[in-house]
């Protein structure tokens, strides 16, 4: 292949990854907690890749190398029921799901049939002692800034509100993070606030642009494609005139 269409189709599987990462960020613009991923951009000299006769230089292709979480905080958004929580500042909820100890930002909770807290999905909020924390379905429940859960004006349990150093959480599926090898939680510095939802940090005015910007590039890098074909093309038939 000549270097236009190397570097054509390089570009547009670079975007392609851009794309996939863009609308799963859409998706889930309206997820509780719900937190960006960005991707980082790179280059590599491919095998392929002849040296260009004139500077000797090899090209460069652009490619995705990696993608990031943006773990900063989205806004927090009042509703006024006793069983939805928010972070403000620091720290994940401890969350026991059937995979092992996950964590997350979403404080969407519930009380199940035998009055455990647990998450949209059913796995139960963790104690900082490590257990389950069970209610009265029939009393008010009361959460402080400290995370310390309350009934009748007694204290039933404490939240576990941990956080981590920058590079040691991996996003899971069902918006929960799960802790890398090795890495070991702290006490959170956040405070808890009943009556709150954390927004996703996903900028939908931002992203849309992104995807205009992304569109305009894949269709660009596709006509450079075609520009690479047409001039192999003519080449072919230049030699095959020539030869006859």
């Amino acid at each position: 292949m000549d270097n236009i269409s190397i570097l054509a189709a390089s570009g547009m599987r670079a975007r392609m990854e851009s794309l996939d990462l863009l609308a799963n960020n859409l998706a889930n613009a309206e997820t509780g907690g719900f937190k960006a991923d960005r991707e980082f951009y790179s280059i590599y000299v491919s095998a392929e890749a002849s040296a260009d006769a004139t500077s000797n230089g090899v090209a460069t292709l652009p490619v995705v190398e990696k993608q990031w979480t943006d773990l900063s905080s989205g806004d927090l958004r009042p509703t006024w029921n006793q069983l939805d929580l928010a972070v403000d500042g620091e720290g994940l909820f401890e969350v026991q799901t059937a995979r092992g100890v996950r964590y997350t930002r979403n404080g969407s909770l519930r009380l199940s049939s035998t009055g455990t807290l647990t998450t949209a999905d059913g796995s139960s909020l963790r104690s900082d002692k490590g257990l389950p924390i069970v209610l009265d379905p029939s009393l008010k429940v009361e959460v402080l800034p400290d995370g310390t859960v309350q009934q009748a004006g007694n204290p039933i349990a404490k939240l576990q509100i941990s956080s981590f150093a920058a590079g040691s959480l991996v996003k899971e599926g069902a918006n929960y993070f799960v802790a890398s090898v090795g890495a070991t939680p702290t006490a959170a510095t956040g405070t808890v606030l009943q009556g709150k939802l954390e927004q996703s940090n996903v900028g939908a005015a931002e992203s849309a642009v992104r995807l205009v910007s992304i569109m305009r590039q894949f269709e660009m890098l596709q006509k450079a494609a075609g520009i690479g074909n047409d001039l192999n093309k003519q080449a072919i038939e230049q030699v095959a005139r020539v030869v006859s």
